[in-house]
C-alpha cells in the first residue's frame, strides 16, 4: 500500500454543487474511488501551516505528495528531511517552485507537474486582465452597481489596447498564446523577452525579440508576465526595474507573485508612475491580509488601476479536468514502473530534466 497526501482547497458548499471543481478537498482531484480500488491510501487535507498542520504530519511517512499551486503544501527543506519515505512530488497543475528542487535532487525524490494543463485558460485570463486595466472595467462597474453615473470619473483612465506596445517577458506556451490573442486588436508592436529567440511566434504574430532588459521595459505600455520562477526571475521586477517603464504603464502577472516586488509595485503604485497592475498570484498562497497587493490599490494615485484575483487563471473547470487527468496518468505510470511523460518531468533520478528552474547557465 503507497501513502498518498494531497493538499487541496476547500471548496465547502460550491464543490458540492459542483462536481467539477476537482481540485477541492470534497473531489479529490475525481481518483480517490481509483486509488482505493488498488490498494492505496490517499489523505486529503486543506491544513497545510505550521509544523502541527495535517499536511506536516502526514507527509513524514508519505511516499507522494500532491499539491496544487492555488493552495500549496510547501515542501521546504524542513518539511522534506522529516519526509523520510518521501519519493515523489506531483503539482496538480504547473509550476513546482512550492518544492525546494535542490533537497528533491539530493534525496533522490521525483518531482512531476501536468505541463501544458493550465496554458489556455491562463493566457485567456491575461487577455482579460489586460482588458480590464486598459478599459477601466473594474471602477466602471463598481460605479454603475453603487447607484453612480459619473462617466468623467471612470473615463478619464479609460483607453484603447490598439496602438499600444505590448511585450510579454517570457515567450513559452502562454506568452506566445497571449501574443497571438492579442494580434487582433491591432497593438502598434509586440515584443517579447526570452533567453532564445521564439522564430514561430515572430513569423505568428510579428512579435519583436528584445535582448535587452531595459530597453524591453521602456517601450511598453503593457508588460505581461509569463515567466517561471526560478533564481534568475526571483524579485526581478524591482524598484529599478519598475523605474524602467513608461509612466502609466500597466503590468500583469498571472505567473508567480515572487518574480515582483510587491512593496516596489505598491510604491510605485502610489507615485503614480505604474497606472495599474492585474496580479493573479502572491508570494505566499493564501496572500496574508497584510500582503501589499490587499492595500495597494485603495492608498495610491491609481486607487483604480487594479484587477486583481485569487490565482484562479489556471483552475477554470475546464484546466481542473485536464489537470486531474494529468495527475492521474502521471500516478498510473508511477505505479506501473513505466516513464513518465518527458515535459511533465521536473526533477528525477537526482538531476534537473527541465531548464525551467535556474539551470540555465
Amino acid at each position: 500500500m503507497t501513502k498518498i497526501v494531497a493538499v487541496l482547497y476547500s471548496g465547502g458548499k460550491h464543490a458540492q454543487e459542483e462536481p467539477r471543481l476537482l481540485g477541492t478537498v470534497e473531489n479529490k482531484l475525481g481518483i480517490a474511488d481509483w486509488l482505493k480500488e488498488q490498494g492505496h491510501e490517499l489523505v486529503v487535507t486543506d491544513d497545510k501551516e505550521g509544523a502541527g498542520s495535517a499536511f506536516r504530519q502526514h507527509v513524514k511517512d508519505a511516499e507522494i505528495v500532491i499539491t496544487t499551486p492555488f493552495h500549496p503544501g510547501y515542501l521546504t527543506k524542513e518539511v522534506l528531511d522529516e519526509a523520510k519515505n518521501l519519493k515523489c512530488c506531483i503539482t496538480a497543475g504547473v509550476g513546482s517552485d512550492h518544492v525546494d528542487l535542490d533537497v528533491a535532487n539530493q534525496r533522490g525524490i521525483s518531482v512531476y507537474e501536468v505541463t501544458g494543463s493550465n496554458v489556455v485558460s491562463v493566457a485567456e485570463h491575461v487577455v482579460m486582465t489586460i482588458l480590464n486595466l486598459v478599459r477601466n472595467f473594474v471602477p466602471a462597474n463598481q460605479q454603475y452597481l453603487g447607484g453612480g453615473w459619473n462617466v468623467s470619473e471612470v473615463a478619464r483612465d479609460t483607453y484603447d489596447l490598439e496602438g499600444k506596445v505590448v511585450g510579454t517577458l517570457g515567450s513559452g506556451r502562454i506568452g506566445s498564446r497571449v501574443l497571438q490573442r492579442l494580434k487582433p486588436f491591432d497593438c502598434a508592436k509586440l515584443t517579447y523577452y526570452d533567453y532564445q529567440r521564439n522564430e514561430a511566434l515572430e513569423r505568428d504574430t510579428g512579435a519583436e525579440r528584445r535582448e535587452d532588459l531595459k530597453q524591453f521595459l521602456s517601450e511598453l505600455d503593457v508588460l505581461t508576465i509569463n515567466c517561471p520562477l526560478y533564481p534568475e526571475t526571483k524579485g526581478l521586477i524591482n524598484a529599478e526595474k519598475l523605474s524602467w517603464l513608461k509612466k502609466g504603464a500597466w503590468i500583469v502577472n498571472t505567473a508567480r507573485g515572487a518574480i515582483v516586488d510587491a512593496q516596489a509595485v505598491k510604491d510605485a503604485l502610489a507615485s503614480g508612475h505604474i497606472r495599474g497592475y492585474g496580479g493573479d498570484v502572491s508570494s505566499i498562497q493564501p496572500a496574508p491580509k497584510d500582503h501589499p497587493f490587499r492595500t495597494a490599490f485603495y492608498k495610491s494615485q491609481a486607487p483604480n488601476g487594479n484587477a486583481m484575483t485569487p490565482h484562479v487563471s489556471g483552475t477554470s473547470i475546464d484546466a481542473q479536468a485536464r489537470y486531474a487527468a494529468g495527475t492521474k496518468e502521471i500516478l498510473r505510470r508511477y505505479f506501473a514502473g513505466e516513464k513518465q511523460e518527458p515535459a511533465n518531468v521536473i526533477v528525477e533520478g537526482g538531476a534537473y530534466a527541465t531548464k525551467a528552474y535556474g539551470q540555465r547557465k
